[in-house]
Formats: structure tokens, C-alpha cells, sequence
């Protein structure tokens, strides 16, 4: 499988993951789902809690910053197209979260793209038994790369 990344890093004050920790996660994500296209395309654009609040409130009707929002690419065409879609994550918001769930930044961003992509892959977790779905499949993935179920607080990266 051939990955394109798009990386737009528009939040200056961070210490997000460089892209081949980003590829390795969208990757894992992907090859778990039995992606079948070839050729694969993901934006993705790393934010600050003011561009995460405005796209929050504005395509989701939510309030404030979240850590990760996504988008997938929903165009009708004869053929199917590489673009998978877009993720947006908020750097401050991982960074606090990771603190207050006593986890590592990495494994907190690992989570959030793996996450991300299950969301643009067509998994959610509205109803409970999507959400223990899509847990499921998290920690699956999580785990296959070597860090910490994500729904236990308090797990620390070896």
C-alpha cells in the first residue's frame, strides 16, 4: 500500500509526532481494516484549540476544542478515488489529555490517528454497541503496535 500523507502543522507551539510515526499509525489502522486501495491519500492538519473550536462548532455543532475531527472524502465517482479523507487533530488538547489520563504523548497521538482513521473508514461510537466496536478495534490496533490498551487510565507506555 502506497500512503500519501498531507501534513499541515498550523498550530507553531507543538511537538507533534513526525511523519513516519504518523504513517506507521495510519498505516496499522488501515491494514487492520483490510484497506484495499492501493493507493491511499490522508490530510491531515494538526491545530490549535481556536481552529479545532471553530471547525468543532462548525461542522459537528460542537462546543470548543476537540482532539480529533474527521472528515471523509464522500464524493460520488465511477471509480473509487484514493482520497480517504481528512483528520484534524489539536495538539494542546492531546497534550492535556495525555497528562490527565497519565499516558504518554505518543501513545495519546497514536490513539487519536488511529482513532481518526477508524472514523473515516465508516466506524463510530454513538450507540454502545458501536462504541464497544470501535474500542475494540482501538485497543486491537494499539496494542499490534506495542502500546497500552487506550481505554485504561493510568496506562503508561513501556
Amino acid at each position: 500500500m502506497r500512503l500519501k500523507i498531507d501534513v499541515q502543522r498550523a498550530c507553531e507551539a507543538t511537538d507533534s509526532p513526525d511523519e513516519r510515526l504518523l504513517r506507521r499509525w495510519i498505516k496499522a489502522a488501515l491494514v487492520n481494516q483490510e484497506w484495499t486501495l492501493d493507493d491511499t491519500e490522508v490530510a491531515l492538519r494538526i491545530v490549535d484549540e481556536t481552529e479545532s473550536a471553530a471547525l468543532n462548532q462548525q461542522y459537528r455543532g460542537g462546543r470548543g476544542a476537540t482532539n480529533v475531527l474527521s472528515f471523509p472524502f464522500a464524493a460520488v465517482t465511477p471509480e473509487p478515488l484514493p482520497m480517504l479523507g481528512d483528520l484534524v487533530i489539536c495538539a494542546p488538547v492531546v497534550a492535556r489529555e495525555a497528562a490527565e489520563q497519565n499516558k504518554t504523548e505518543e501513545a495519546h497521538w497514536a490513539h487519536m490517528l488511529v482513532h481518526g482513521i477508524l472514523h473515516l473508514l465508516g466506524h463510530d461510537h454513538l450507540t454502545d454497541d458501536e462504541a464497544e466496536t470501535m474500542e475494540a478495534l482501538e485497543t486491537q490496533i494499539m496494542l499490534r503496535l506495542n502500546y497500552p490498551a487506550p481505554y485504561i487510565e493510568g496506562a503508561v507506555t513501556p
